[in-house]
């Protein structure tokens, strides 16, 4: 196994720690309180905290060796799972069914830095991609790292539904904690002999700090590349329903251990999607393939609840999964093209910071307004009487709504990206060679 393989099995482990302990918090906090507010709270604390610290993260990635920084990940996963696993033994479980108890948000803040901490991994490893793969294998290589977001995906909806229902939170941070500890010792035995980034020779020398401004002057020399990121910026913007919502809609359709077994099921589009582009790549034109798989996803996201339907929801997940890992392979095949490489790391670390800061608003926003507003609506208010004969009425239907409506939107901002000059102005650098 190369040094590149070993990386993708480490940061699966990593993955699957931090992708069950999130999964595994919003389904407990959605039993413990019955409330969409609790999990709005939840995706938009993620957010805001990705969001915050996205561009430091990208700074620590291009100032210091790869391998170190996801080393430094995995100890500080460590030390926030070890003391929320603290505060968690210390309090009355009757305290965490109250919303507005201090105990719980104290839990859910250090449960959440603790997951935080691993999105490090998410920058370093598209720059390792860069310094490790040919350019012409880089999409594919891309594709890889989608797989093993997707097995992630699969594995954990399994395993948070299974230690949830069977231990709660408590079995959940020991299972965090045994493989935080070997994902570090792994990836402390693995050689990588990571080459160091070269500078143009023109460029002056950099001092070892975030540098934003720097970083939004690269971007800024690349025409069309903010509007990349704001496209991205808006997508997000929808994202933030799905995420405060998701979990919500599928739990009040099903158990926990079922809706867990139908995410083990959906995120298998993951891993087949990445195998996909593992092996046929994203084709010449990535930025189109990124356009036509949201504008698919966004209207499958506007009828995939139009009935209350757990068929429809598996499909329109799965389908929503399948076309993730091209718009996430696609945007990263061209930031690895026309951006520097001792830059990548920051860029990265930017788009990430600036494209999540608008869900926090979504999320933030959406589990009130779908709480007090949208619920009541197709319960018994006006929409209820409007279209409830068909669209159905209860709970479950004014969150299904939310997601009709997001769904519309974003083919509506996808179809305007397609045929802005922003898009066709990247399109052109992308298709220069490396060298220009």
């Amino acid at each position: 196994m190369n040094p590149f393989h070993h990386l993708l099995a480490n940061n699966l482990v990593a993955n699957i720690t931090n992708y069950t302990v999130w999964f595994a918090v919003t389904f407990w906090v959605y039993l413990e309180t019955k409330s969409v507010f609790a999990t709005g709270m939840i995706a938009g604390i993620y957010l805001v905290l990705t969001a915050a610290f996205a561009i430091w993260f990208g700074s620590l990635v291009d100032h210091h060796r790869k391998k170190v920084v996801m080393l430094g990940s995995s100890v500080a996963s460590l030390a926030f799972y070890v003391a929320s696993f603290g505060v968690l033994l210390a309090t009355p479980e009757p305290r965490f069914r109250d919303v507005a108890g201090f105990e719980l948000w104290l839990f859910v803040g250090l449960v959440m830095f603790g997951v935080i901490a691993g999105n490090i991994r998410s920058i370093a490893l598209p720059t390792l991609v860069t310094l490790l793969i040919p350019e012409d294998r880089r999409d594919k290589a891309n594709g890889l790292v989608g797989m093993v977001t997707g097995i992630g995906f699969l594995t954990t909806s399994v395993i948070s539904g299974l230690l949830v229902a069977r231990g709660g939170m408590h079995y959940t941070l020991i299972f965090a904690l045994a493989l935080t500890v070997v994902a570090y010792l792994h990836l402390f035995f693995v050689r990588v002999d990571e080459p160091r980034a070269e500078p143009h020779p023109d460029a002056p020398p950099e001092a070892k700090r975030v540098d934003l401004a720097g970083t939004i002057r690269v971007i800024s020399g690349v025409p069309g590349l903010f509007a990349l990121i704001l496209f991205a910026t808006f997508n997000n913007l929808l994202g933030g329903v799905f995420m405060a919502l998701m979990d919500a809609y599928g739990l009040s359709l099903m158990k926990v251990e079922a809706w867990g077994l139908l995410w083990a099921f959906v995120s298998c589009a993951f891993i087949l999607s990445g195998l996909v582009i593992a092996r046929t790549g994203l084709g010449a034109k990535p930025l189109r393939t990124l356009m036509l798989a949201n504008l698919v996803v966004w209207a499958v996201a506007a009828v995939f609840t139009v009935q209350s339907s757990i068929v429809l929801l598996t499909v329109g997940c799965f389908i929503w999964l399948f076309l993730g890992p091209y718009a996430e392979a696609a945007e990263q095949t061209t930031l690895q093209k026309v951006v520097p490489v001792e830059r990548q790391g920051r860029v990265f670390g930017f788009a990430q910071s600036v494209e999540q800061a608008a869900s926090p608003a979504t999320a933030f926003l959406i589990g009130p307004l779908t709480q007090f507003f949208f619920i009541p609506l197709m319960t018994d208010g006006a929409g209820a009487d409007a279209i409830g004969d068909w669209f159905g009425r209860g709970p479950d239907r004014g969150i299904a709504l939310v997601f009709t409506l997001a769904g519309a939107f974003g083919v509506i901002l996808t179809i305007l990206a397609m045929n802005s000059k922003y898009y066709r102005q990247l399109s052109a650098a992308y298709a220069k060679p490396a060298e220009a």
